[in-house]
């Protein structure tokens, strides 16, 4: 039976590259925007009904074989893209130091504050140093600098090119730029995964879930929250057996929120539900996780 990956409302790096495939077999859904509406879902249709496939406008995964000929991606890069979501980000947008972290940049927002955005900066210095000088021109050996420097320099520097949430020019367009390069991108996806991924499986195997959905809940987990911290921990512990792994799922949701800063549990409490449900509204968006990939179903990296 085939199994739903991508539909209506989802968006990101994966269905911009599904819009690029339908353009280039002549299924035109009139833009690679990233976003999954009504002319991507028809151009859906039409290429399944080309191919003798149930037009449902949803890319299953028969459809996907079909269509990009090459394997479904992971859980990491489907949790990935759900959490950027909800984080608001992408990998071009950088913010100034607005919240105490310095400056802020790319998909899940990497921070200065906590290391990350130096190590993206330097290892694309170490592997394809054209790119620092092609999006930050005469200001990229500035930038190296400041990558090396002190924390209490990085931080003072930070404040000098902050104008609230956003960065001075030309600091706001070179991370822009230097975010649309493919290499950068993929090595931003790389740091999520090592850095956030791997510690959510871990967290995923203490739990004792299996599902695709749970792993989704523990990534989201670490990028918004650092992980679980020993006050969840112990509400989870004391809350006993639960009777599925849904029920888990929303005790660990409501217990992280919980524990979370009052400012901000409202908003962890519905990115948490969210995904721990299979659907929820967060930021005013209604999101159905079938429709990004994440599912009841087992992910391989919990077998």
């Amino acid at each position: 039976m085939a199994r739903d990956l991508y539909g209506a409302g989802a968006y990101g790096g994966t269905v911009a590259e599904i819009q690029r495939a339908l353009l280039a077999a002549n299924f035109d859904p009139k833009g690679t925007d990233g976003v999954y509406g009504g002319n991507t879902t028809a151009a859906v249709q039409a290429f399944q009904a080309a191919k003798a496939l149930p037009a449902t406008g949803q890319v299953d995964d028969v459809t996907w074989q079909a269509l990009m000929q090459r394997p479904i991606p992971g859980t990491d890069v489907r949790s990935l893209e759900l959490t950027a979501a909800f984080e608001g980000h992408g990998y071009t947008l950088a913010q100034g130091n607005w919240d105490g972290a310095w400056l802020t940049w790319g998909v899940i927002g990497f921070t200065l504050q906590h290391g990350e955005v130096q190590k993206i900066i330097l290892n694309i210095q170490a592997s394809d140093p054209p790119l620092i000088a092609q999006a930050f021109g005469d200001k990229a050996a500035d930038l190296i600098g400041i990558m090396q420097a002190s924390g209490q320099d990085q931080e003072q520097w930070a404040n000098s090119v902050s104008a609230g949430s956003s960065l001075v020019e030309p600091w706001r367009t070179g991370f822009a730029a230097l975010g649309q390069f493919p290499e950068v991108q993929a090595e931003q996806r790389r740091q999520a995964h090592d850095d956030y991924f791997v510690p959510a499986v871990n967290t995923a195997r203490k739990l004792g879930l299996k599902s695709e959905l749970g792993l989704a809940l523990c990534f989201d987990i670490h990028v918004q929250n650092g992980g679980i911290c020993s006050a969840a921990q112990s509400t989870i512990d004391s809350a006993g057996a639960p009777n599925t792994e849904r029920d888990l799922r929303v005790t660990v949701a409501n217990a992280v929120a919980d524990s979370a800063m009052q400012a901000f549990s409202a908003d962890v409490r519905q990115r948490k539900l969210s995904i721990a449900n299979g659907e929820g509204d967060v930021h005013g968006e209604h999101f159905v996780l079938d429709n990004w990939g994440l599912s009841e179903a087992p992910t391989p990296e919990l077998a």
